[in-house]
């Protein structure tokens, strides 16, 4: 009878094996077929731009976008001398002109690029009224101060506003009256105001209805990052106008993504503008996380005083409220001029700190995903992350709030291993939750592969060079290879003692009772390497990440629990069949070429004279901020031409500025040209400019300057 049993036993665990090796087959094969899809994503993004202009109408396939049409003359006069825009960045006027043909359009535009324009000057060239849905408050708030300030009637419709403004609002809905060009709300006032949608349906009866907007359109999406419920319910806009030309915009969207909004908005057969993702001033670092939270705020104090001595903007990202408000506390401690921003902030509160950043009052923001979502600042010059983003959609929309204005910026990420529990126990409900958060790990922790191309190959993007702009190519890093193969070993065999006695563990729990394991197994086994507690870490996130190992959730009545378990490729590690390589990080090594900025101390002096005085001029008209008087390229040109008349700064910053700022410019820059010097100590800048020189040095570095305006998103 045993013998039976044995041999029964022994023929269920041969067949257990075959099934073992059959999953190991197909699991390889899957990796494989993720390599040949992403390489082919670039090829089938191609096809289908193709193929939707093939067949959206015969017409499209003849119609150039970047032809002639009859308003063009007034929108580059709008362009110039309203929005102070020189020129077109890539894609904005084919764009606009499909949307002045009625076209329905869906935009797919890095941060920075111009987005806002693409629906703003449409709505000043067209008759009638411009509807914008977009996802925040700050950010309505930030678009109408900056349209007002240009001489364009914008108003927004939201729980702040007044009892008297919302009253013009609906009687200019409803009747006509009133100038207003441009309208924006939350989707929150779509799906639950009838009296909205009422009075918005008798704008449209009476032909006053000129397009809609729908900002962050990601937010639709199911499968996008930041999924708005709300914004699910839009597509009731398309159905009720389908004669309105709609515009969706986003920053980022995979196909799978742009697919489903197309869908949801009622807009299949729309025209499609996908920009590429990369954003060349943008320079990508990862950073090792210290365990030790006092070493990483002095870290990051002394990364912001060494490089940005002259209260140049950034934001620092963190995982919760409460590591946001104790970062900034630690921050001021150390001198830095931080506060604070997170959904459970008070509105007023929220708002104050807000508008002290955005005018520069305040050098850092300490924020959680709360906040930032199509913000309004071009010059953000470095972004921060001090814990780990949910995924590389995230990673990319967050960090893309540095350089809008096209200079060069900095995105530092630091990582740790024992981040990862506290964000999968977060996202691993979402759809595709876990495989997100898992690509953004696998970016952290590549040693090797260019930090840019990763971006290009989520997105689906051909491969582009880096020119030298992540630290991977910068200066690459000093990679001990550590055989680890017998390490996961012992790994798995724990996981399978605890799992045969009906226990658990987290991966920190994991850690310790693995460095007592590997202590009483190291006496016997010399040619084991002894690994740190953090390279322990580490060991699990990558045997998570190969499938060996795997995260399970448990909630309870205060958190989700995130706990390590077995994957489906444990046997072939205790088997010791897969071989596991670690790769530790033994330091940087450094380039020979460094990148010094190129502008004379006097051009220096004169843009800190502009700077101050457009600081001094947003305070005097309105409370605007000041990129909304003057961007930083026009300060560049401002410098570079030094104008002494108000024609000239008009040929420079169009007629709007010019007439209500010409004369303070003017009389600054004869007083400067006066001089013969400049009126500042510069040496501040010039050791800054240093200081970011040698702590990143590039390859075939230029400056790049890219034309924007204050509506940046």
């Amino acid at each position: 009878m045993e013998s039976d049993i044995v041999e029964e036993l022994l023929c269920v665990e041969a067949e257990l094996q075959d099934v073992q090796d059959q999953i190991k087959i197909l699991l390889d094969h899957q990796e494989r077929l993720y390599r040949k899809q992403s390489e082919l994503k670039a090829l089938l993004e191609e096809c289908k731009t193709s193929e939707n202009e093939a067949n959206n109408n015969a017409s499209m396939a003849a119609e150039n976008w970047s032809g002639n049409f009859e308003w063009d003359s007034q929108a580059d006069d709008i362009r110039f001398n309203v929005f102070g825009i020189s020129s077109y960045r890539a894609n904005q006027r084919e764009i606009i002109n499909a949307v002045m043909r009625g076209r329905d359009v869906l935009v797919i535009m890095a941060a920075g690029s111009g987005k806002s324009l693409c629906y703003q000057l449409p709505a000043v060239l067209c008759n009638g009224v411009a509807l914008v849905v977009s996802p925040l408050l700050s950010l309505i708030q930030d678009q109408v101060m900056g349209l007002t300030a240009l001489g364009i009637p914008a108003y927004m419709l939201t729980s702040t506003t007044s009892k008297e403004d919302e009253k013009f609002i609906y009687k200019a809905l409803d009747k006509g009256e009133g100038e207003m060009k441009i309208l924006y709300v939350t989707p929150e006032k779509i799906s639950k105001s009838k009296r909205f949608m009422s009075k918005l349906e008798k704008c449209h009866n009476g032909g006053r209805l000129s397009l809609v907007a729908i900002d962050e359109a990601h937010c639709c999406s199911q499968w996008g990052h930041d999924f708005r419920p709300d914004y699910k319910n839009l597509g009731i806009l398309k159905v009720q106008f389908p004669n309105v030309p709609m515009i969706a915009l986003t920053a980022t969207a995979t196909y799978k993504v742009q697919t489903d909004l197309m869908e949801m908005l009622h807009i299949p057969k729309c025209v499609k503008f996908v920009s590429t993702v990369n954003r060349p001033n943008l320079f990508y670092k990862v950073l090792e996380k210290s365990s030790v939270a006092k070493v990483v705020i002095d870290e990051i104090a002394d990364f912001i005083r060494g490089s940005y001595p002259n209260n140049e903007s950034g934001i620092v990202y963190c995982f919760s409220r409460k590591e946001c408000e104790q970062v900034a506390k630690e921050l001021r401690e150390r001198g830095i001029s931080a506060d604070y921003y997170h959904a459970d902030m008070d509105v007023t509160a929220r708002e104050k700190v807000h508008l002290c950043w955005s005018k520069n009052k305040l050098q850092v923001i300490v924020g959680t995903v709360a906040f930032g979502m199509g913000i309004n600042k071009p010059d953000v010059r470095f972004v921060i992350h001090h814990s780990l983003s949910k995924s590389m959609e995230t990673y990319y929309q967050e960090s893309g709030r540095a350089g809008r204005d096209g200079l060069p910026s900095e995105c530092l990420l630091y990582f740790r291993p024992g981040d990862v529990p506290r964000q999968s126990s977060m996202v691993f409900y979402e759809n595709s939750g876990l495989q997100n958060l898992y690509d953004i790990v696998r970016y952290c922790q590549s040693k090797r592969n260019c930090h840019r191309g990763a971006f290009f190959q989520h997105f689906g993007e051909p491969l582009q060079d880096c020119n030298g702009m992540c630290d991977n190519c910068a200066y690459g890093h000093e990679i001990k290879e550590v055989d680890a193969t017998y390490h996961a070993k012992v790994v798995v065999s724990l996981l399978r003692d605890m799992q045969d006695n009906e226990q658990r563990a987290t991966m920190l729990q994991l850690v310790d009772r693995l460095k007592v394991k590997m202590k009483e197994v190291g006496g016997s086994n010399n040619s084991v390497s002894d690994l740190k507690k953090d390279e322990l870490e580490q060991l699990i996130i990558q045997l998570i990440l190969d499938r060996v190992l795997k995260e399970e959730f448990q909630h309870t009545a205060y958190a989700t629990n995130a706990y390590v378990a077995l994957g489906p490729l444990w046997k072939l590690a205790l088997q010791g069949k897969k071989p596991v390589v670690l790769e530790i990080c033994m330091g940087q090594r450094r380039n020979s070429s460094i990148h010094k900025d190129a502008r004379n101390s006097q051009t220096f002096g004169l843009e800190m004279k502009l700077d101050e005085l457009r600081k001094e001029l947003s305070s005097t008209h309105g409370g605007i901020f000041p990129h909304a008087v003057l961007s930083t390229q026009q300060i560049s040109i401002l410098s570079t031409h030094k104008p002494t008349s108000i024609t000239q700064v008009e040929k420079l910053i169009g007629k709007v500025k010019a007439e209500k700022y010409g004369n303070r410019i003017v009389d600054l820059i004869q007083q400067y040209v006066e001089s013969g010097q400049p009126n500042g100590d510069t040496s501040g800048v010039a050791e800054a400019s240093e200081n970011r020189a040698n702590k990143r040095p590039r390859k075939n570095r230029s400056l790049i300057l890219i034309e924007s305006s204050e509506d940046e998103e």
